[in-house]
């Protein structure tokens, strides 16, 4: 039997293409978009240009087909987030938000939202457990962790202009 094939094809503007194509020559897609959205497709086996379905997901549907699609984790020491009614997501901070320049703890997250900020990864590097003073850049993506409705006011804090 044929192993399954991977390609990633970066979309500029749009995101990133991963393509796989499993044993059974199946051809799947899934266009991971700037915003945090996915779009998978199937494409026809006998015609590998013709999208047979295609599905667009919110960040949220995604990270919860994610959980589907994994094997549990047996480690003990493990979180597994989503059993406790939390989730933990990805906020990019865009260059035109109102909080471009400004200090963490001017947004006042985690009394709006009951959010925290675990993370900021800024260009290649990480910065784990930002203080209140840790100055936003336009680029920067948070990583936070809290309920669903926490994280998409957070999000939705971070998109003010």
């Amino acid at each position: 039997m044929p192993a399954q094939r991977t390609s990633t094809t970066r979309l500029p503007g749009i995101g990133v293409q991963h393509d796989l194509t499993t044993e059974e020559q199946q051809h799947v897609s899934v266009v991971a978009h700037r915003d945090g959205t996915r779009t998978l497709s199937l494409y026809r086996g006998d015609d590998p240009d013709d999208c047979a379905a295609s599905l667009h997901l919110t960040a949220a549907e995604a990270a919860a087909l994610v959980d589907a699609l994994m094997p549990d984790h047996h480690s003990p020491n493990l979180l597994h987030t989503s059993d406790l009614g939390l989730v933990a997501e990805r906020i990019e901070l865009a260059g035109h938000s109102h909080w471009n320049g400004r200090l963490l703890g001017e947004t006042r997250m985690r009394t709006k939202t009951g959010v925290s900020v675990v993370a900021v990864l800024r260009r290649a590097e990480a910065r784990p457990s930002p203080t209140p003073a840790f100055r936003l850049a336009g680029g920067d993506t948070l990583i936070v962790i809290g309920t669903r409705e926490g994280v998409e006011a957070a999000a939705k804090l971070l998109g003010r202009r």
